[in-house]
């Protein structure tokens, strides 16, 4: 049987996190490490991906509400 995955969070220091990975949830979809329920969150486990994965939210984000923009139409005065 093989050992159970670790969470990964400091590898190889003595503050290492000795809790068993998530399986479904655990996984980072930025860094691809694997993660304890404590530490999955990118925010929680000082994700190396997440500032570009913020950046890129914030341009698909800033794209949406650009394309959605109303433009009031001019009137012309006599």
């Amino acid at each position: 049987m093989p050992a159970k995955k670790r969470c990964q969070y400091r590898v190889a220091t003595e503050s290492q996190c000795n809790s068993a990975a998530l399986r479904i949830v655990g996984e980072c979809p930025h860094c691809r490490l694997q993660f304890c329920g404590s530490h999955r969150l990118p925010e929680h486990h000082n994700c190396s991906n997440l500032e570009d994965c913020r950046q890129q939210a914030f341009d698909r984000n800033k794209t949406k509400l650009e394309s959605e923009r109303t433009v009031a139409s001019k009137i012309a005065t006599a």
